[in-house]
Protein backbone atom coordinates (compact mmCIF):
# COMPACT_ATOMS: atom_id res chain seq x y z
CA UNK A 1 0.00 0.00 0.00
CA UNK A 2 1.49 2.95 -0.81
CA UNK A 3 2.10 5.98 1.34
CA UNK A 4 -0.15 9.03 1.75
CA UNK A 5 1.67 11.73 -0.13
CA UNK A 6 2.44 14.93 1.67
CA UNK A 7 1.69 18.59 -0.13
CA UNK A 8 5.07 19.23 -0.73
CA UNK A 9 5.72 19.72 3.19
CA UNK A 10 8.84 18.00 4.95
CA UNK A 11 7.35 15.35 7.57
CA UNK A 12 9.84 17.50 10.29
CA UNK A 13 8.00 20.70 9.40
CA UNK A 14 4.36 18.48 9.94
CA UNK A 15 2.23 20.51 12.39
CA UNK A 16 -0.34 18.76 14.45
CA UNK A 17 -2.89 20.15 12.29
CA UNK A 18 -1.15 18.89 9.06
CA UNK A 19 -1.23 15.44 10.51
CA UNK A 20 -5.00 15.34 11.41
CA UNK A 21 -5.58 16.92 7.70
CA UNK A 22 -3.65 14.43 6.26
CA UNK A 23 -5.28 11.42 8.55
CA UNK A 24 -8.78 12.89 7.00
CA UNK A 25 -8.00 11.54 3.59
CA UNK A 26 -7.84 8.21 5.18
CA UNK A 27 -10.45 7.69 7.40
CA UNK A 28 -13.67 9.16 8.33
CA UNK A 29 -13.26 12.82 9.85
CA UNK A 30 -15.59 11.72 13.16
CA UNK A 31 -13.02 9.09 13.95
CA UNK A 32 -10.50 11.82 14.47
CA UNK A 33 -10.26 13.02 18.17
CA UNK A 34 -8.16 16.14 18.75
CA UNK A 35 -10.19 17.85 21.45
CA UNK A 36 -7.25 19.06 24.47
CA UNK A 37 -8.96 16.49 26.83
CA UNK A 38 -8.97 13.69 25.24
CA UNK A 39 -5.65 13.88 24.03
CA UNK A 40 -4.20 14.21 27.85
CA UNK A 41 -5.94 11.31 28.59
CA UNK A 42 -4.53 9.56 25.74
CA UNK A 43 -0.79 10.86 26.34
CA UNK A 44 -0.43 8.74 29.29
CA UNK A 45 -1.27 5.09 30.90
CA UNK A 46 -0.95 4.20 34.54
CA UNK A 47 2.45 4.30 34.78
CA UNK A 48 2.15 8.31 35.32
CA UNK A 49 -1.57 7.60 36.55
CA UNK A 50 -1.30 10.41 39.19
CA UNK A 51 -1.54 12.90 36.55
CA UNK A 52 -4.56 11.93 35.24
CA UNK A 53 -5.93 11.55 39.05
CA UNK A 54 -4.80 14.89 39.56
CA UNK A 55 -5.75 16.36 36.02
CA UNK A 56 -1.71 17.58 36.08
CA UNK A 57 -0.72 16.53 32.72
CA UNK A 58 2.64 17.17 31.78
CA UNK A 59 3.52 14.78 29.12
CA UNK A 60 3.46 15.50 25.18
CA UNK A 61 0.25 15.33 23.57
CA UNK A 62 -0.37 12.98 20.51
CA UNK A 63 -1.27 14.82 17.22
CA UNK A 64 -5.09 12.87 17.58
CA UNK A 65 -6.50 9.41 18.78
CA UNK A 66 -7.76 7.77 15.52
CA UNK A 67 -10.37 5.21 16.09
CA UNK A 68 -9.81 2.54 13.08
CA UNK A 69 -12.29 -0.03 12.70
CA UNK A 70 -10.56 -2.10 9.80
CA UNK A 71 -7.36 -3.70 9.03
CA UNK A 72 -7.37 -1.97 5.56
CA UNK A 73 -7.56 1.83 7.60
CA UNK A 74 -5.03 0.51 9.92
CA UNK A 75 -2.61 -0.56 7.17
CA UNK A 76 -3.45 3.10 5.56
CA UNK A 77 -2.65 4.94 8.89
CA UNK A 78 0.74 3.02 9.48
CA UNK A 79 1.71 3.76 5.89
CA UNK A 80 1.05 7.48 6.11
CA UNK A 81 2.94 7.57 9.80
CA UNK A 82 6.19 5.67 8.30
CA UNK A 83 6.17 8.01 4.97
CA UNK A 84 5.78 10.91 7.43
CA UNK A 85 7.92 10.50 10.47
CA UNK A 86 4.84 10.25 12.86
CA UNK A 87 4.99 7.76 15.70
CA UNK A 88 1.98 5.63 16.04
CA UNK A 89 1.06 4.75 19.80
CA UNK A 90 -1.51 1.02 19.57
CA UNK A 91 -3.96 0.94 21.92
CA UNK A 92 -7.20 -0.88 22.45
CA UNK A 93 -8.29 -1.27 26.37
CA UNK A 94 -6.01 1.14 27.52
CA UNK A 95 -4.45 -0.46 30.90
CA UNK A 96 -1.61 -1.01 30.21
CA UNK A 97 0.76 0.10 33.08
CA UNK A 98 4.46 0.71 32.27
CA UNK A 99 4.10 3.99 29.96
CA UNK A 100 4.01 1.85 26.51
CA UNK A 101 0.86 4.23 25.79
CA UNK A 102 2.71 7.24 26.52
CA UNK A 103 3.38 9.37 23.23
CA UNK A 104 7.13 9.38 23.53
CA UNK A 105 7.50 12.56 20.79
CA UNK A 106 5.16 15.46 19.73
CA UNK A 107 4.48 14.40 16.33
CA UNK A 108 2.82 11.08 17.30
CA UNK A 109 -0.94 9.18 16.77
CA UNK A 110 -2.77 6.98 19.10
CA UNK A 111 -4.65 4.32 16.78
CA UNK A 112 -7.41 3.01 18.87
CA UNK A 113 -8.37 -0.60 17.55
CA UNK A 114 -11.38 -0.43 19.76
CA UNK A 115 -13.78 0.03 17.64
CA UNK A 116 -12.69 -3.50 16.23
CA UNK A 117 -14.73 -5.26 18.42
CA UNK A 118 -16.52 -8.58 16.28
CA UNK A 119 -16.35 -11.50 17.98
CA UNK A 120 -15.45 -13.46 14.14
CA UNK A 121 -16.20 -17.09 15.37
CA UNK A 122 -16.24 -19.24 18.83
CA UNK A 123 -14.93 -23.07 17.09
CA UNK A 124 -16.12 -25.41 20.11
CA UNK A 125 -15.16 -28.19 17.80
CA UNK A 126 -11.51 -26.89 16.81
CA UNK A 127 -11.53 -25.05 20.52
CA UNK A 128 -10.25 -22.56 19.47
CA UNK A 129 -11.96 -18.76 19.13
CA UNK A 130 -10.67 -15.68 16.64
CA UNK A 131 -11.85 -11.82 17.82
CA UNK A 132 -10.67 -8.56 15.88
CA UNK A 133 -8.16 -6.84 18.30
CA UNK A 134 -10.48 -4.73 20.60
CA UNK A 135 -12.74 -7.27 21.60
CA UNK A 136 -12.86 -7.43 25.62
CA UNK A 137 -11.47 -9.71 27.15
CA UNK A 138 -14.34 -10.18 29.44
CA UNK A 139 -17.10 -10.23 26.40
CA UNK A 140 -15.16 -13.19 24.85
CA UNK A 141 -14.81 -14.79 28.60
CA UNK A 142 -18.70 -14.16 28.38
CA UNK A 143 -19.33 -15.15 25.03
CA UNK A 144 -17.84 -18.79 25.49
CA UNK A 145 -19.20 -19.54 28.92
CA UNK A 146 -22.36 -19.57 27.13
CA UNK A 147 -21.06 -22.36 25.09
CA UNK A 148 -19.32 -24.48 28.37
CA UNK A 149 -16.34 -22.90 27.49
CA UNK A 150 -13.77 -20.34 28.54
CA UNK A 151 -10.41 -19.04 27.06
CA UNK A 152 -8.74 -20.10 30.29
CA UNK A 153 -6.97 -16.19 30.30
CA UNK A 154 -8.21 -13.76 33.63
CA UNK A 155 -5.99 -10.90 34.81
CA UNK A 156 -7.45 -8.68 37.27
CA UNK A 157 -7.91 -6.52 34.21
CA UNK A 158 -10.77 -8.73 32.60
CA UNK A 159 -13.30 -6.69 32.58
CA UNK A 160 -11.42 -3.76 30.78
CA UNK A 161 -8.81 -5.31 28.99
CA UNK A 162 -9.15 -6.11 24.96
CA UNK A 163 -7.26 -9.04 23.44
CA UNK A 164 -5.00 -6.88 21.42
CA UNK A 165 -3.40 -5.16 24.19
CA UNK A 166 -3.08 -8.55 26.14
CA UNK A 167 -1.38 -10.15 23.50
CA UNK A 168 1.20 -6.73 22.58
CA UNK A 169 2.11 -6.88 26.55
CA UNK A 170 2.47 -11.02 26.93
CA UNK A 171 -0.20 -10.85 29.28
CA UNK A 172 -0.19 -13.57 32.23
CA UNK A 173 -3.73 -14.33 33.87
CA UNK A 174 -4.49 -15.28 37.21
CA UNK A 175 -5.21 -19.21 36.01
CA UNK A 176 -1.77 -19.46 34.52
CA UNK A 177 -0.10 -22.51 36.27
CA UNK A 178 -2.58 -24.73 34.70
CA UNK A 179 -3.85 -22.76 31.14
CA UNK A 180 -0.36 -21.00 30.41
CA UNK A 181 0.04 -17.28 29.38
CA UNK A 182 -1.49 -15.15 26.38
CA UNK A 183 2.12 -16.75 24.69
CA UNK A 184 0.56 -20.53 25.20
CA UNK A 185 -3.19 -19.55 23.78
CA UNK A 186 -2.77 -17.82 21.00
CA UNK A 187 -2.77 -20.18 17.57
CA UNK A 188 -2.35 -17.30 14.90
CA UNK A 189 -2.85 -13.73 14.19
CA UNK A 190 -2.90 -10.54 12.05
CA UNK A 191 -0.94 -7.80 12.09
CA UNK A 192 -0.01 -4.51 10.59
CA UNK A 193 3.90 -3.73 10.04
CA UNK A 194 5.15 0.03 9.96
CA UNK A 195 4.88 1.01 5.97
CA UNK A 196 1.15 -0.87 5.81
CA UNK A 197 2.35 -4.28 5.03
CA UNK A 198 -0.30 -6.89 6.57
CA UNK A 199 0.52 -10.14 8.09
CA UNK A 200 -0.96 -13.15 8.68
CA UNK A 201 0.27 -16.27 10.99
CA UNK A 202 -2.26 -19.23 9.81
CA UNK A 203 -3.71 -20.60 12.52
CA UNK A 204 -2.30 -24.58 13.44
CA UNK A 205 -2.01 -26.37 16.78
CA UNK A 206 2.09 -26.43 15.96
CA UNK A 207 4.40 -26.08 13.01
CA UNK A 208 8.08 -26.76 12.82
CA UNK A 209 8.79 -24.84 9.94
CA UNK A 210 11.40 -22.71 11.23
CA UNK A 211 11.27 -20.32 14.36
CA UNK A 212 8.27 -19.76 15.89
CA UNK A 213 6.94 -16.35 14.17
CA UNK A 214 4.21 -15.40 16.47
CA UNK A 215 6.68 -14.86 18.76
CA UNK A 216 7.70 -11.56 17.40
CA UNK A 217 4.22 -10.36 17.72
CA UNK A 218 3.41 -11.71 21.16
CA UNK A 219 5.16 -9.43 23.98
CA UNK A 220 6.04 -6.46 20.73
CA UNK A 221 3.93 -3.97 22.59
CA UNK A 222 3.30 -1.76 19.79
CA UNK A 223 7.00 -1.54 19.19
CA UNK A 224 7.02 -3.64 15.90
CA UNK A 225 3.31 -4.42 14.67
CA UNK A 226 -0.16 -3.33 15.27
CA UNK A 227 -2.26 -6.87 16.03
CA UNK A 228 -5.58 -6.18 14.21
CA UNK A 229 -6.82 -10.04 14.75
CA UNK A 230 -6.42 -12.80 17.35
CA UNK A 231 -6.82 -16.73 17.63
CA UNK A 232 -6.59 -17.73 20.81
CA UNK A 233 -7.46 -21.84 22.33
CA UNK A 234 -10.34 -22.58 24.27
CA UNK A 235 -11.18 -24.94 27.19
CA UNK A 236 -13.87 -26.97 29.05
CA UNK A 237 -15.75 -24.49 31.83
CA UNK A 238 -16.55 -27.01 34.42
CA UNK A 239 -16.70 -24.89 37.76
CA UNK A 240 -18.65 -26.91 39.73
CA UNK A 241 -15.30 -28.66 39.91
CA UNK A 242 -13.64 -26.18 41.49
CA UNK A 243 -11.54 -26.64 44.76
CA UNK A 244 -10.46 -23.99 47.19
CA UNK A 245 -7.17 -24.88 49.18
CA UNK A 246 -5.68 -22.16 51.93
CA UNK A 247 -2.92 -22.70 54.71
CA UNK A 248 -0.46 -20.05 56.90
CA UNK A 249 2.74 -20.67 58.16
CA UNK A 250 5.46 -18.73 59.44
CA UNK A 251 8.61 -18.03 56.91
CA UNK A 252 8.57 -16.84 53.01
CA UNK A 253 11.11 -19.63 52.48
CA UNK A 254 8.83 -22.50 53.62
CA UNK A 255 6.13 -21.04 51.76
CA UNK A 256 8.49 -20.83 48.28
CA UNK A 257 9.24 -24.60 49.25
CA UNK A 258 5.73 -25.50 49.21
CA UNK A 259 5.53 -23.99 45.54
CA UNK A 260 8.13 -25.87 44.48
CA UNK A 261 6.98 -28.96 45.59
CA UNK A 262 3.89 -28.57 44.15
CA UNK A 263 5.26 -27.52 40.85
CA UNK A 264 8.02 -30.01 40.89
CA UNK A 265 5.71 -32.97 41.45
CA UNK A 266 4.02 -31.79 38.28
CA UNK A 267 0.50 -30.53 39.78
CA UNK A 268 -1.04 -28.02 37.84
CA UNK A 269 -3.59 -25.94 40.25
CA UNK A 270 -5.07 -23.40 38.54
CA UNK A 271 -3.84 -20.55 40.87
CA UNK A 272 -0.60 -21.02 42.91
CA UNK A 273 0.13 -18.12 45.37
CA UNK A 274 2.19 -17.09 48.02
CA UNK A 275 1.90 -13.71 50.37
CA UNK A 276 4.27 -12.44 52.94
CA UNK A 277 2.38 -10.91 55.77
CA UNK A 278 2.65 -7.52 54.52
CA UNK A 279 1.11 -8.00 50.80
CA UNK A 280 -1.57 -10.34 52.96
CA UNK A 281 -2.87 -8.10 54.65
CA UNK A 282 -4.52 -6.41 52.00
CA UNK A 283 -5.75 -9.95 51.26
CA UNK A 284 -6.23 -12.27 54.64
CA UNK A 285 -6.40 -9.60 57.52
CA UNK A 286 -9.86 -12.12 58.28
CA UNK A 287 -7.49 -15.14 57.84
CA UNK A 288 -3.83 -15.02 59.39
CA UNK A 289 -2.73 -14.07 61.82
CA UNK A 290 -0.18 -11.50 62.66
CA UNK A 291 3.83 -12.53 61.54
CA UNK A 292 2.38 -15.08 59.06
CA UNK A 293 2.54 -15.82 55.46
CA UNK A 294 -0.39 -17.40 53.40
CA UNK A 295 -0.67 -20.05 50.63
CA UNK A 296 -3.37 -20.53 48.39
CA UNK A 297 -4.27 -22.85 45.68
CA UNK A 298 -6.98 -23.67 43.62
CA UNK A 299 -7.99 -26.41 40.63
CA UNK A 300 -10.49 -27.25 38.09
CA UNK A 301 -11.37 -28.46 35.19
CA UNK A 302 -11.75 -32.35 34.69
CA UNK A 303 -13.51 -33.39 37.92
CA UNK A 304 -11.46 -36.20 38.58
CA UNK A 305 -8.10 -34.40 37.36
CA UNK A 306 -8.92 -31.46 39.47
CA UNK A 307 -9.66 -33.90 42.61
CA UNK A 308 -6.76 -35.44 42.11
CA UNK A 309 -4.79 -32.00 41.87
CA UNK A 310 -6.23 -31.08 45.22
CA UNK A 311 -5.35 -34.30 46.39
CA UNK A 312 -1.81 -33.96 45.25
CA UNK A 313 -1.35 -30.77 47.16
CA UNK A 314 -2.62 -32.14 50.46
CA UNK A 315 -0.37 -34.67 50.44
CA UNK A 316 2.56 -31.98 49.86
CA UNK A 317 1.18 -29.83 52.36
CA UNK A 318 1.31 -32.93 54.63
CA UNK A 319 5.14 -33.12 54.53
CA UNK A 320 5.35 -29.76 56.53
CA UNK A 321 3.53 -30.06 59.21
CA UNK A 322 4.28 -25.92 60.47
CA UNK A 323 1.13 -25.10 57.63
CA UNK A 324 -1.80 -24.77 59.01
CA UNK A 325 -5.50 -24.68 57.14
CA UNK A 326 -7.67 -22.21 55.84
CA UNK A 327 -11.20 -22.39 55.31
CA UNK A 328 -11.35 -23.27 51.72
CA UNK A 329 -14.63 -21.12 51.51
CA UNK A 330 -13.13 -18.01 52.29
CA UNK A 331 -10.35 -17.96 50.08
CA UNK A 332 -12.97 -18.84 47.43
CA UNK A 333 -14.91 -15.56 48.26
CA UNK A 334 -11.19 -13.81 48.04
CA UNK A 335 -10.36 -15.04 44.80
CA UNK A 336 -13.87 -13.66 43.30
CA UNK A 337 -13.54 -10.75 44.09
CA UNK A 338 -9.99 -9.74 42.71
CA UNK A 339 -10.95 -8.63 38.78
CA UNK A 340 -10.77 -4.77 38.84
CA UNK A 341 -13.27 -3.37 36.95
CA UNK A 342 -14.06 0.20 36.11
CA UNK A 343 -15.61 0.69 39.77
CA UNK A 344 -12.05 -0.20 41.55
CA UNK A 345 -10.08 1.85 39.13
CA UNK A 346 -12.39 4.76 40.59
CA UNK A 347 -12.62 3.66 44.02
CA UNK A 348 -8.24 3.68 43.71
CA UNK A 349 -8.87 6.82 41.87
CA UNK A 350 -10.85 8.65 44.65
CA UNK A 351 -8.88 6.64 47.76
CA UNK A 352 -4.97 8.35 46.54
CA UNK A 353 -6.52 11.92 45.51
CA UNK A 354 -8.06 12.28 49.16
CA UNK A 355 -5.48 10.45 51.04
CA UNK A 356 -2.11 10.80 48.60
CA UNK A 357 -1.19 7.76 49.57
CA UNK A 358 -0.06 5.99 46.35
CA UNK A 359 0.18 2.17 45.70
CA UNK A 360 2.09 1.08 43.08
CA UNK A 361 3.83 -2.91 41.74
CA UNK A 362 6.03 -4.17 40.14
CA UNK A 363 6.90 -7.97 38.75
CA UNK A 364 9.77 -9.81 38.37
CA UNK A 365 10.27 -13.67 37.93
CA UNK A 366 13.42 -15.79 38.71
CA UNK A 367 14.66 -19.46 39.67
CA UNK A 368 13.81 -21.03 43.13
CA UNK A 369 17.11 -20.25 44.30
CA UNK A 370 17.85 -16.61 43.33
CA UNK A 371 13.70 -15.41 43.78
CA UNK A 372 14.35 -16.10 47.56
CA UNK A 373 17.62 -13.87 47.49
CA UNK A 374 15.98 -11.25 45.32
CA UNK A 375 12.97 -10.85 47.64
CA UNK A 376 15.31 -11.17 51.18
CA UNK A 377 17.56 -8.12 49.37
CA UNK A 378 14.76 -5.98 47.95
CA UNK A 379 11.93 -5.68 50.94
CA UNK A 380 14.63 -3.71 53.36
CA UNK A 381 16.30 -1.73 50.89
CA UNK A 382 13.31 -0.05 49.95
CA UNK A 383 12.27 0.63 53.62
CA UNK A 384 15.57 2.25 54.19
CA UNK A 385 16.02 3.87 50.99
CA UNK A 386 12.73 5.67 50.38
CA UNK A 387 10.97 8.26 52.06
CA UNK A 388 7.27 7.66 53.05
CA UNK A 389 7.03 4.10 52.61
CA UNK A 390 3.90 3.11 54.34
CA UNK A 391 3.93 -0.26 53.22
CA UNK A 392 5.92 -2.75 51.48
CA UNK A 393 5.64 -6.88 50.92
CA UNK A 394 5.57 -9.78 48.33
CA UNK A 395 3.66 -12.36 46.76
CA UNK A 396 4.31 -14.99 44.23
CA UNK A 397 1.60 -15.86 41.65
CA UNK A 398 2.77 -17.82 39.01
CA UNK A 399 4.76 -20.88 39.13
CA UNK A 400 6.99 -22.74 37.07
CA UNK A 401 9.02 -26.02 37.54
CA UNK A 402 12.22 -23.91 37.11
CA UNK A 403 11.32 -21.04 39.70
CA UNK A 404 8.16 -18.00 40.07
CA UNK A 405 7.58 -14.92 39.58
CA UNK A 406 7.49 -12.34 42.46
CA UNK A 407 5.38 -9.18 42.45
CA UNK A 408 6.43 -6.03 45.17
CA UNK A 409 3.18 -4.68 46.43
CA UNK A 410 4.55 -0.77 47.99
CA UNK A 411 2.43 2.05 49.19
CA UNK A 412 3.90 5.67 49.96
CA UNK A 413 2.58 9.11 50.66
CA UNK A 414 3.52 11.55 48.58
CA UNK A 415 4.43 14.41 51.17
CA UNK A 416 5.68 17.37 49.46
CA UNK A 417 6.15 15.96 46.44
CA UNK A 418 4.07 17.06 42.99
CA UNK A 419 1.47 14.97 41.68
CA UNK A 420 3.12 15.29 38.24
CA UNK A 421 6.63 14.65 39.62
CA UNK A 422 5.45 11.07 41.52
CA UNK A 423 6.70 8.80 38.60
CA UNK A 424 10.25 10.44 38.77
CA UNK A 425 10.47 11.05 42.28
CA UNK A 426 8.81 8.40 44.01
CA UNK A 427 8.15 5.43 41.63
CA UNK A 428 11.57 4.85 39.64
CA UNK A 429 13.15 4.95 42.50
CA UNK A 430 11.54 2.11 43.90
CA UNK A 431 11.40 0.01 40.39
CA UNK A 432 15.30 0.66 40.04
CA UNK A 433 16.28 -0.63 43.39
CA UNK A 434 13.80 -3.67 42.18
CA UNK A 435 15.67 -3.85 38.69
CA UNK A 436 19.35 -3.51 40.52
CA UNK A 437 18.52 -6.70 42.92
CA UNK A 438 16.77 -9.00 40.29
CA UNK A 439 19.76 -8.34 37.70
CA UNK A 440 22.43 -8.58 40.66
CA UNK A 441 20.73 -12.26 41.11
CA UNK A 442 20.06 -13.51 37.67
CA UNK A 443 16.58 -12.42 37.22
CA UNK A 444 13.75 -11.37 34.57
CA UNK A 445 13.06 -7.81 35.49
CA UNK A 446 9.51 -8.04 34.27
CA UNK A 447 7.19 -10.86 33.97
CA UNK A 448 4.42 -9.96 32.63
CA UNK A 449 3.90 -6.12 32.60
CA UNK A 450 5.76 -5.76 29.36
CA UNK A 451 8.70 -3.38 29.42
CA UNK A 452 7.31 0.13 28.40
CA UNK A 453 8.78 2.78 28.90
CA UNK A 454 9.49 2.33 32.50
CA UNK A 455 12.13 -0.28 32.33
CA UNK A 456 13.43 0.30 28.50
CA UNK A 457 16.28 1.83 30.02
CA UNK A 458 17.89 -1.49 31.63
CA UNK A 459 16.70 -3.27 28.68
CA UNK A 460 19.86 -3.53 27.82
CA UNK A 461 21.42 -5.43 31.09
CA UNK A 462 17.99 -7.53 30.62
CA UNK A 463 18.74 -8.96 27.37
CA UNK A 464 22.59 -9.26 27.86
CA UNK A 465 24.30 -10.84 24.77
CA UNK A 466 21.37 -11.28 22.70
CA UNK A 467 20.37 -7.96 22.82
CA UNK A 468 21.16 -7.22 19.17
CA UNK A 469 18.88 -9.79 18.02
CA UNK A 470 16.11 -7.51 19.41
CA UNK A 471 17.87 -4.39 18.22
CA UNK A 472 17.71 -6.16 15.05
CA UNK A 473 14.33 -6.74 14.37
CA UNK A 474 13.64 -3.15 15.30
CA UNK A 475 15.62 -2.28 12.84
CA UNK A 476 14.19 -4.86 9.93
CA UNK A 477 10.61 -4.20 11.00
CA UNK A 478 10.40 -0.67 11.83
CA UNK A 479 13.44 1.11 10.08
CA UNK A 480 12.44 4.22 10.52
CA UNK A 481 11.27 4.21 14.03
CA UNK A 482 7.69 5.10 14.04
CA UNK A 483 6.15 2.00 16.20
CA UNK A 484 5.59 3.13 19.83
CA UNK A 485 8.64 5.46 20.03
CA UNK A 486 10.79 4.68 23.43
CA UNK A 487 8.71 1.48 24.09
CA UNK A 488 11.01 -1.24 25.07
CA UNK A 489 13.98 0.47 23.73
CA UNK A 490 14.76 3.61 24.86
CA UNK A 491 14.77 6.92 22.66
CA UNK A 492 18.67 7.46 21.66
Amino acid sequence: IPPVPLMKATAMSLTHQDVVEHLRRIIDADRIIDDEATLKLASVDHYRKLQTIFDTHTMQLPAAVVMANSTDEVSKILAFADANDVNVVARTGGTATEGGLESGTDRSIVVDGSLMNEIISIDAYNMQATVQCGVPLQLLEDACREQGLTTGHSPQSKPIASMGGLVATRSRGQLSTLYGGIEDMVVGCEVVFAGGAVSRIKNNPRRAAGPDIRHIVIGNEGALCYITEVTVKLFPFMPENNHYLGWTTKEMSKGFDVLRDVMVAGLKPAVARLYDYEDGQLQFSHMANPDEVTIIFTTEGNAGVARATADGIREIIARHPDCKPIDGDLVDTWFNDLVWGPEKVIAESNRIRESRNVNRTTEVSADWTSIQKIYAAVIPRIRAEIAGITMVGGHSSHSYINGTNLYFNYFFDLGDTAPENETEECYLPIISIIVDETLRYGGSIVHHHGMGKARAPWVKDEYGTSYPMLEKLKQVYDPNGVMNMGTIIPNK
